[in-house]
C-alpha cells in the first residue's frame, strides 16, 4: 500500500486509476487519427488536441471517482459496470457543453467524441474485469500469518476477504489458547508453541500479533528472533489502521498513543490549519452568501419560529461554544424530551429542513464559526454537552477527541454515515482519532474533496 494525503491507498487501485487514465488517452487520440485529415503532430500539439483532450479524461476520471470506482474494485454485475462508465462518459459530455459557455476552443470535436466514447466503452469495461482477473496476481500478495485470536485480527480478516485489491493474504493464524476463534477462511494453524515451525514452513512477510487476552503468553523472543531475521512483525493495532483508517479503541492502550511518533496535532499543523479554514470560510461565505439567503427565506416561510438555530456544543479543551446552523426542526422539537439524537425519518425535521439535511445547507453558517475562530474547517464534529458528559463515561478516549478544534467536516464524517448509537459513535471516535494521529493540510485537503463528493450525492444526511 501506498500512503498519499496521510492515507493508505492500495497499490492496485493506483496502478488500475494510471492503466485507465492511458486507456482514455488513447481512446480519444485514437479516434483523432481517424476524425482529423490534420497531421497528428500538429493537432496534438499546435492545435492544442492534447491539452483539450486532457480536460476530458480528467472529466471522466472525476465521473469515475464519484461513482466510487475506485473505492472498490469488486464488481457486482458486468452491466452495472458497464452503465457506470457510461454515466461518467456522460459526464465528459455534459462538461464539454458547459465549455460552449466558457471557451469554445477548449471542445474537442463531435464526432472525436463520439467515436472516442465508443472505444471507451469497450476497452475500459474489458479492461477492469481483466484487471480483477489478472493484474492482481501479477502484483503479488503480501502473506500474513497471524499470531492470536483477538477481535481486531477477526475483523482485518473480514476487510482482506471483502478487498481483494488491498493486496494482502492471510496464511492463518496461531491459537493463543483463550478459547477465541478466527472465521472459518482463516485457516488455524497451530498453537503460540508452533510458531517457529510455521513460519519456517509458510515463510510470511509480515506477522501480525493481535493477542485476545493479554494474559495471554506472548512468545516475544521467539518474535524477536523473527524480527532479526527480516520477517516484519507488527501489532493488529497498527494494521487495523492501515485497512480500516480507523484507530481500534477495543485494545488501545494509552501507552500507545503517548509514545506514538506520528500523534498529532503537531503545533505547525495547528497554525496552518487555522489560516487556511479561515480563508476558505471567508470564500465560502463569499461564494454561498445567496444560497445562503434563499435558504433563510424558505426557513422563514416554512415553519414559525427563528432561522438560525443556536446551540451549545463541547470545542476545543472542552471548552463550550454556540454553534450556529439553519433552523431544520420545529422550534419546540426538544420542549418535551431534552436533548436527544436526531433519527433517521424524525418527525421533528420540517418540510423544508430533510432537504438541508441531506444536501448539508444547515450547516453553511457554521463558517461564522470558523471565521470566530471557535471552529476549523476540518476537524472532529463538536457534540452537545449533555452527550458528551455521558459518552465520556462509556467510551475510554472520548474526550482526547477535544484536543483539536471541531470542524465543519471531518474524517468520521466522510467514511461512516450519521449515527444515533453508542456503536456509532465509538465508530465515528475510532475515525476521530486517527485523523487526530495524522492531522496536516494534505489529509484536510482529501477530506475536503471526498466532503464534495458527499454532498453533491446526498450521502449520510439524517
Amino acid at each position: 500500500m501506498i500512503r498519499l494525503f496521510r492515507v493508505f491507498i492500495p497499490t492496485s487501485v493506483l496502478a488500475l486509476l494510471l492503466s485507465e487514465v492511458v486507456l482514455i488517452y488513447f481512446s480519444l487520440i485514437s479516434a483523432s487519427l481517424v476524425v482529423n485529415d490534420l497531421d497528428p503532430e500538429f493537432f496534438l500539439l499546435e492545435q492544442d488536441g492534447l491539452f483539450r483532450i486532457t480536460i476530458v479524461v480528467v472529466s471522466i476520471v472525476i465521473g469515475l471517482y464519484f461513482q466510487d470506482l475506485y473505492n472498490n474494485l469488486r464488481v457486482r454485475s458486468r452491466m452495472l459496470l458497464v452503465q457506470q462508465f457510461s454515466m461518467a462518459i456522460g459526464i465528459a459530455f455534459l462538461f464539454q457543453a458547459l465549455l460552449t459557455y466558457v471557451n469554445p476552443t477548449y471542445m474537442l470535436a463531435r464526432w472525436l467524441m463520439i467515436y472516442g466514447s465508443m472505444v471507451m466503452l469497450v476497452l475500459l469495461p474489458v479492461w477492469r474485469l481483466a484487471f480483477l482477473r489478472l493484474v492482481f496476481s501479477a502484483l503479488g500478495h503480501i502473506s500474513m500469518l497471524f499470531v492470536g485470536t483477538s477481535s481486531v485480527l477477526a475483523e482485518i480478516g473480514e476487510r482482506v476477504a471483502s478487498r481483494p485489491e488491498l493486496g494482502l493474504q492471510i496464511l492463518g493464524y496461531l491459537d493463543d489458547g483463550s478459547g477465541n476463534v478466527l472465521p472459518e477462511s482463516i485457516p488455524r494453524l497451530g498453537s503460540m508453541d508452533d510458531l517457529r515451525a510455521v513460519t519456517e514452513q509458510t515463510k510470511p512477510d509480515r506477522i501480525i500479533v493481535g493477542m485476545s487476552e493479554r494474559r495471554a503468553r506472548m512468545p516475544v523472543y521467539e518474535l524477536l528472533d523473527l524480527r532479526l531475521s527480516g520477517i516484519h512483525v507488527e501489532e493488529a493495532s497498527l494494521l487495523y489502521e492501515t485497512t480500516f483508517g480507523m484507530v481500534s479503541t477495543r485494545d488501545l492502550r494509552p501507552s500507545q498513543l503517548v509514545f506514538s511518533r506520528e500523534l498529532g496535532p503537531a503545533p505547525t499543523s495547528v497554525a496552518v490549519q487555522a489560516v487556511y479554514s479561515w480563508l476558505l470560510a471567508l470564500i465560502g461565505l463569499t461564494v454561498f452568501s445567496p444560497v445562503m439567503l434563499v435558504v433563510a427565506l424558505l426557513v422563514r416561510l416554512t415553519s414559525p419560529g427563528p432561522i438560525l438555530h443556536r446551540q451549545t456544543r463541547v470545542g476545543l479543551k472542552d471548552v463550550p461554544f454556540t454553534v450556529f446552523k439553519f433552523r431544520s426542526m420545529r422550534a419546540d422539537a426538544e420542549a418535551r424530551t431534552g436533548a436527544v439524537w436526531a433519527k433517521k425519518n424524525d418527525p421533528r425535521i420540517t418540510s423544508i429542513g430533510k432537504y438541508l439535511r441531506l444536501f448539508r445547507l444547515d450547516e453553511l453558517p457554521q463558517f461564522f464559526n470558523v471565521l470566530r475562530g471557535e471552529m476549523s474547517f476540518v476537524g472532529p464534529r463538536p457534540e452537545r454537552p449533555e452527550f458528551v458528559q455521558a459518552l465520556s463515561e462509556k467510551i475510554p478516549f472520548y474526550r482526547q477527541r477535544h484536543f483539536v478544534k471541531p470542524g465543519i467536516t471531518g474524517w468520521a464524517q466522510i467514511n461512516h454515515k450519521y449515527g444515533d448509537t453508542v456503536e456509532d459513535t465509538i465508530t465515528k471516535l475510532e475515525y476521530d482519532l486517527y485523523y487526530i494521529k495524522h492531522m496536516s493540510l494534505s489529509i484536510d485537503l482529501y477530506i475536503v474533496v471526498n466532503t464534495l463528493k458527499t454532498v453533491l450525492l446526498g450521502r449520510g444526511a439524517q
